[in-house]
């Protein structure tokens, strides 16, 4: 099977390092191709060009904007929409900061780990199709929003552009700097309609997801829609006040709501599995897909696809695994010798270069094939290779 492993340079652990040995390991199985992402929208491209050329396996390193990049390049425009059979499975690798959709299908956090269980569903032929959300003309893989989270996401850009690294810390000073300071919490200005009728008062935020969680506080799940699922339709949660009680009482039924509960509040507003959804807003409201700001809008339109994209995942929801290869629990063991011995930061330090060098040694009991780095992905009549 031809793949190509899309890999953004700029992603918080896509580094260079990882990124060679996961090639090794994925080229065990099938006929790699890899390239790196130069500007945003690349793998867009990268990725459609994958699909014209008959790739069968189109894999990406990175964060959650690749993976959203990376997905509606093989789907294409809707009016060019094909069968999930016809097209290239996705398999995601985590390299962001947040990777809510790799959370999601149940991947480790660790891109190491997540590719010992990509192979492992390579090898068994595991896949699965799963439905995705579509934001005017763009696909979404779990969350879209109008207001104060994608403030925070255009403010959490503007800063890693100047080379500031992103931490759940920096997420966190930034939205309530954002809430305190900048975002108008005394007029609500969206509208939210269900196919066509409106629906109660205006509100101040609206997040409309394809799949839980809405994102990760740390490690932990931050659920805004509980109960939305890959395979169902749409769900909608929104403030219809902003207040400092009602808000951080919302917030905390998201960190303690369970996968598949209701969020419940006086002042909460949510939908569940819903067809389409229409957010009409009184003014220009930030706007967020996939946890990249993509500038303001005062109307979108939220459609559910079903059954739209082959994905490769082998773990259960949260990040779960029943099977897990043996140098990835090796090198947890190791990381935790060192954290009694010397502390977390001299573990950290121990573990991943270790991990690693399992990894290596995992690899040479396979059939190994070079990987090819492509640093140009364009028709076959103007391929390059390093």
């Amino acid at each position: 099977m031809r793949a190509l492993l899309i890999v953004n340079p700029r992603a918080t652990s896509a580094t260079r390092l990882r990124r060679d040995v996961i090639a090794s390991a994925l080229a065990s199985a099938v006929q790699l191709e890899v390239t790196e992402t130069r500007y945003r929208g690349h793998a867009t491209m990268l990725a459609s060009v994958a699909r014209s050329e008959g790739y069968g396996l189109v894999l990406t390193l990175g964060g959650d904007g690749t993976v959203n990049e990376a997905a509606n390049g093989i789907l294409g425009r809707p009016l060019e929409r094909k069968e999930p059979a016809d097209l290239p499975a996705l398999a995601a690798l985590p390299g962001g900061s947040a990777n809510v959709f790799t959370g999601a299908l149940g991947l480790p956090r660790d891109p190491i780990d997540a590719t010992g269980q990509i192979l492992r569903a390579l090898a068994e032929h595991r896949d699965r199709t799963i439905g995705l959300g579509m934001a005017d003309d763009r696909y979404f893989t779990f969350n879209s929003g109008l207001g104060l989270d994608a403030e925070v996401v255009r403010a959490v850009q503007g800063l890693r552009a100047h080379g500031q690294p992103v931490s759940t810390a920096l997420y966190v000073r930034l939205a309530l700097r954002q809430f305190y300071r900048q975002t108008d919490r005394r007029h609500p200005s969206i509208a939210v309609e269900l196919n066509g009728q409106r629906a109660d008062s205006e509100v101040f935020i609206a997040i409309v997801s394809n799949t839980a969680p809405w994102t990760y506080l740390g490690r932990r799940e931050v659920n805004a829609n509980p109960q939305a699922d890959f395979d169902t339709g749409l769900d909608v949660f929104a403030l219809s006040k902003m207040s400092t009680i009602s808000t951080f009482g919302a917030i905390g039924r998201m960190l303690t709501a369970d996968s598949g509960g209701h969020l419940r509040g006086r002042n909460i507003v949510s939908y569940h599995d819903q067809a389409c959804v229409t957010l009409r807003a009184s003014r220009p409201v930030a706007f967020q897909i996939d946890g990249e700001y993509v500038g303001e809008r005062e109307t979108v339109v939220f459609r559910s696809v079903p059954k739209a994209l082959r994905v490769l995942a082998l773990g259960t929801a949260g990040g779960a695994s029943n099977s897990t290869p043996q140098w990835p629990r090796m090198a947890r063991s190791i990381f935790a010798i060192g954290a009694l011995r010397g502390g977390r930061r001299y573990a950290a330090n121990l573990a991943i270069p270790i991990q690693v060098a399992l990894l290596e040694r995992w690899i040479r009991t396979k059939r190994m094939d070079q990987a090819r780095y492509v640093t140009d992905l364009t028709p076959k009549s103007a391929l390059t290779f390093a």
